[in-house]
């Protein structure tokens, strides 16, 4: 079919905060097998591994999944799936395609189809959901996303910022990185260079809306531990192996 999606998972070694995290260990299995098999247990699509290292690679072909070796020097986790994306289906059968982050060993699989759906005709799509705790609405590291929302679920991403935003009384959004894109909308967003405002917030999604592209958004309620840090690994750890809930809105 020519509308069947892929999910890609971009990963590599070179993280500054946490080295090596693809490989961290998280309730027995490395955390790059983590998510892979979080993407597998959605049943949406392919799910192919898109990995800088021979590394990440062997772990994943021993668990049993597909892997694509892409150049490590690659600047962004978009690029990598594009590339990976090229290199395993050139003829164009995957026309919707998810990005998933390979440092979200916790994500809610139903998420992947919540991405997918929301998508629609869109240029992208992505996830966000309501902040509840007070203490992510002025914390830098928490994403927010700006909406323009049609419904209560769904809406048109209009800005992404580390700045809490907007302000004046109303729901604060908190921006879960997974997007899903149509295949032509990807290849645009990685052929363009790097934006003010991107540059500016560090925020690669930022390019496309000064671009001109569309992002889709459906508020969900469940917030996956993004893992960045030794800090993040053993909360990530601890709800795998049940000693602790997930993070819910």
């Amino acid at each position: 079919m020519a509308d069947q999606p892929v999910i890609l998972i971009p990963a590599r070694l070179a993280s500054t905060r946490l080295p090596n995290k693809p490989l961290a260990d998280i309730a027995g299995l490395p955390m790059i097998v983590q998510v892979w098999q979080r993407a597998m247990e959605a049943d949406c699509g392919r799910v192919v591994v898109a990995a800088a290292e021979a590394e990440i690679a062997d772990v994943v072909i021993a668990a049993g999944g597909e892997v694509v070796l892409t150049d490590p020097d690659l600047p962004s986790g978009s690029d990598r799936i594009y590339q990976a994306l090229e290199k395993i289906d050139p003829a164009g059968k995957h026309q919707r395609i998810v990005n998933m982050q390979g440092d979200l060993p916790t994500l809610e699989p139903g998420l992947i189809a919540r991405v997918l759906d929301v998508l629609g005709t869109h240029d992208m799509s992505t996830l966000i959901a309501e902040i509840v705790d007070d203490a992510e609405r002025d914390d830098p590291n928490v994403v927010k996303a700006v909406m323009a929302m049609q419904t209560a679920q769904e809406g048109r991403a209009l800005y992404f910022t580390r700045a809490t935003a907007p302000t004046g009384p109303g729901p604060l959004y908190h921006h879960i990185g997974i997007y899903a894109y149509q295949r032509a909308a990807l290849a645009q967003f990685v052929a363009l260079p790097p934006s003010p405002l991107e540059q500016r917030e560090r925020l690669e999604q930022l390019r496309a809306l000064e671009a001109g592209m569309g992002i889709a958004a459906a508020c969900v309620g469940t917030v996956p531990v993004g893992v960045d840090t030794p800090q993040d690994l053993e909360l990530a750890n601890r709800i795998l192996t049940g000693h602790t809930a997930p993070e819910g809105n």
